[in-house]
Parts: structure tokens; C-alpha cells; sequence
């Protein structure tokens, strides 16, 4: 029981990470925050995605990318470009490695106003600190497993942010159901989000790229989405008025 409820933890807490702070917050900035409670997030970014701990810098300009040129040749991630999930999770990783790196020769437009805290990314990213969670990991599932299958749930946790990236990126632009005309594949994956936290209305999301709620229809609850009105009402971050207009 104790390792079900560590996963099922890890699982959100490093989701909501991705969601909130680099998805909602480093990519499109649907809201502000202070440059102490944005340092406070890093820390919590790594906190909970541990050893797949995403750059918000990197992963906020990648997603730029992806909404300017989706499904097409120039998108960080597509599946229309990509032979398979994993051919599709590698180029991503290499897109994602040039970017932290600085080896990319990206527009500054999609850089502008991307939150980056050297100090913290060097440490998420750094193979001591990756290496350092999954031996946590391991021996949390010794001491606390009970079935020979549990252990078969470490994989996910070393690669838990990639994970969440790639079950938005290559299934909902393939399969799910469609509420707004697009210009590219992008699908509501699934019409209550248990799963991944609003990410998964993704046509909603790429009609509307700036809105902070992805959920339109009755059914489609987004559970970020009060998490970020509590924060808004706690004066820790400070929604724009106009969340529905897209970043650029």
C-alpha cells in the first residue's frame, strides 16, 4: 500500500510541476509571481520530478516551438514527423539537450521572458542529482514493496517528466475527440482528465493557448485550474486579466 501511494504521489506532484509552473507559468506565462516564489517552484520542480527533472527554461521554449510550428518538420515533438513514440521522445530529447546546452540557434522571440535560474537547473540536470533520486527510489520500493511487480514501476519514476510529456504529445495528437477547429492534430485525449491534470484537453488548449482553465465543457474538469485560483487568491501568483489570448 505504502508504494501505491508513492507512486500515485510522485506521479502528481511531479505532474503538477509540469503543469502548472512550466507549462502554464515558464511557457506561456498565463500568470506572475515574484522572483522568490519563482525560485520556490524551481525547487519544488525538483523536489518533485527528482531524477526527470525538467529544465523550466528548456522545456518553456521548446513548448513555444511546438505551438508556432506544430506538426510540422520545425515541431520539437510530432508525431507526424516521427516513425514511433520513441523515435518521437528522442528527438524531443535532443531538441531539449541543445536548448539547456545553448548549442540551439532558436529565435530569441520564443526565449523572451522564459524564467531560467542557472544554479538550480545545473543542479536538477546534473547527473549526481538524477542519479542521487533513483537510488531513493530503489530503496524506498526495498524497504517498502511487498510483490515482486511493484518494482516494475522504478522505470516510470526515473523518467516520470518525459513520461507525462509523451503521453500528451504523441497519443493526444492521435487519438480523442475534438471541441474547436485547429490547424494541426491536437485532440482532447480524455473527457474527464483523472489522468493528467487538464493536459489532456489539448485541442481546447491549442484553440486557446493563454487561458489558464483548459476545460470547456461541462465534463471536462480541469483539477490545475483551482490550484491556480487558490494561489491567485493567496496573492502568491497574480492571474492576467485576459488569460485567453495566446502568448505571442
Amino acid at each position: 500500500m505504502i508504494i501505491v501511494l508513492f507512486f500515485i504521489a510522485h506521479w502528481y506532484l511531479s505532474l503538477l510541476m509540469q503543469t502548472f509552473f512550466l507549462h502554464r507559468y515558464a511557457a506561456h506565462k498565463m500568470f506572475t509571481m515574484s522572483p522568490a516564489w519563482e525560485k520556490t517552484f524551481y525547487i519544488f520542480t525538483w523536489l518533485f520530478q527528482g531524477s526527470s527533472f525538467l529544465s523550466p527554461y528548456a522545456y518553456g521554449v521548446m513548448h513555444r516551438l511546438h505551438h508556432a510550428y506544430v506538426d510540422t518538420e520545425n515541431d520539437p515533438h510530432s508525431p507526424s514527423f516521427s516513425s514511433s513514440l520513441m523515435d518521437m521522445m528522442w528527438k524531443t530529447k535532443n531538441y531539449y539537450n541543445n536548448i539547456v546546452k545553448r548549442t540551439d540557434s532558436i529565435d530569441p522571440k520564443f526565449k523572451k521572458g522564459v524564467p531560467h535560474w542557472e544554479f538550480m537547473e545545473k543542479i536538477g540536470d546534473s547527473w549526481i542529482s538524477r542519479i542521487g533520486w533513483g537510488i531513493l527510489y530503489i530503496l524506498i520500493y526495498v524497504q517498502f514493496a511487498t510483490s515482486w511487480w511493484m518494482f516494475l514501476l522504478i522505470p516510470i519514476h526515473f523518467l516520470m517528466g518525459p513520461v507525462h510529456g509523451a503521453i500528451i504529445n504523441w497519443f493526444a495528437h492521435k487519438y480523442g475527440y475534438v471541441n474547436f477547429k485547429v490547424d494541426d492534430t491536437a485532440k482532447n485525449l480524455l473527457p474527464f482528465d483523472f489522468l493528467m491534470m487538464g493536459e489532456s484537453y489539448h485541442n481546447n488548449h491549442h484553440k486557446y493557448g493563454g487561458r489558464a482553465n483548459f476545460g470547456f465543457k461541462w465534463h471536462e474538469f480541469d483539477p490545475t485550474y483551482p490550484f491556480i485560483l487558490m494561489l491567485n487568491k493567496l496573492g502568491i501568483i497574480k492571474l492576467k486579466p485576459n488569460n485567453d489570448l495566446n502568448y505571442m
